[in-house]
């Protein structure tokens, strides 16, 4: 006869079992964690620095190989050719990063980046006010150089975004106004990268997110946002951070139903599946649209 049975073994560990042929053993710990929301998680967990090692340190970041690049490219050829710019952008989700804000600061000179962790928020204004343990995003930064080629060198460049940047504002994405209390006049641009499926619990989440991010737009303003396809979760340090699945079909779903126009969309296949342990995407996308509209 099978019937769930609960004993209490210590103060940090539970034994339960549907049936007396097998025991499954439970820390109380990861049972609590496992009611945690995805945000919850993250402002209880997510360390920056640890995800600065992991992700992006020079010779082992796991995105330094194929998503840097990617962005680093796609977001140069967007910039470099006008046809995205104005005066404000509003970056969403920034985390603790600035890498793919580079390209942005010659087309806007009033930039706001954003996050929902304190942490990250932190994290940005250390690297704005130059601070001697903020992060160090050079070695991106002269990619971008490289790509410009001009040859303006990187602590030039970083300079130009640190004047760019006039907020550092907290955020949730999920919310009708990320920004609430405060009401941002509408941006001529709205950028995020690596943000949406971190927040979202599923993809009717996500589309809504899409649609309502509309609102932080001028009309005739543009959305640029890059992430990963197919992730179901992320490693920092012992913690794996989960996160929601894309598929392509997905997201071009979002932006059509969402209002926008398409105006390029772009999906590259991962390739190096190494380090797959810390991070099980497939691929990564690209998406420009624009709202609807006369600026």
């Amino acid at each position: 006869m099978e019937f769930l049975a609960c004993l209490l073994m210590s103060d940090k560990t539970v034994i339960r079992s549907s049936n007396l042929k097998g025991l499954i053993c439970l820390s109380i710990e990861d049972t609590m964690e496992a009611s945690l929301t995805k945000q919850e998680l993250l402002k209880k967990y997510f360390n920056p620095k640890d995800y600065y090692d992991i992700s992006y340190a020079k010779g082992k970041g796991i995105l330094l190989g194929e998503w840097v690049p990617f962005v680093l490219k796609n977001l140069h050829e967007l910039f470099s050719s006008g046809a995205v710019k104005g005066d404000t952008l509003t970056d969403i989700g920034s985390g603790s990063s600035i890498y793919h804000l580079v390209s942005a600061c010659r087309s806007f000179k009033n930039i706001t980046t954003s996050d929902l962790l304190e942490q990250n928020l932190i994290q940005q204004k250390k690297w704005l006010n130059k601070e001697p343990d903020m992060l160090d995003w050079s070695e991106i930064v002269q990619i971008v150089c490289d790509l410009e080629g001009n040859g303006e060198k990187v602590e030039e460049k970083e300079d130009k975004l640190r004047r760019a940047v006039r907020d550092v504002l907290k955020c949730d994405v999920l919310k009708k106004n990320p920004f609430e209390p405060l009401v941002l006049p509408p941006a001529d641009c709205v950028l995020c990268c690596l943000c949406l499926e971190s927040a979202c619990k599923d993809v009717a989440t996500y589309c809504d997110t899409v649609k309502n991010l509309k609102n932080l737009l001028k009309p005739g303003g543009h959305i640029i946002v890059l992430g990963t396809i197919k992730n179901s979760y992320y490693s920092v340090k012992e913690k794996r951070i989960p996160t929601m699945p894309l598929k392509e079909e997905d997201i071009k779903k979002a932006y059509t139903d969402g209002g926008y126009e398409i105006l390029r969309m772009e999906s590259k296949r991962r390739e190096d599946l190494s380090l797959i342990s810390i991070a099980d995407f497939q691929g990564f996308y690209f998406v420009l649209a624009r709202k609807p509209g006369k600026c």
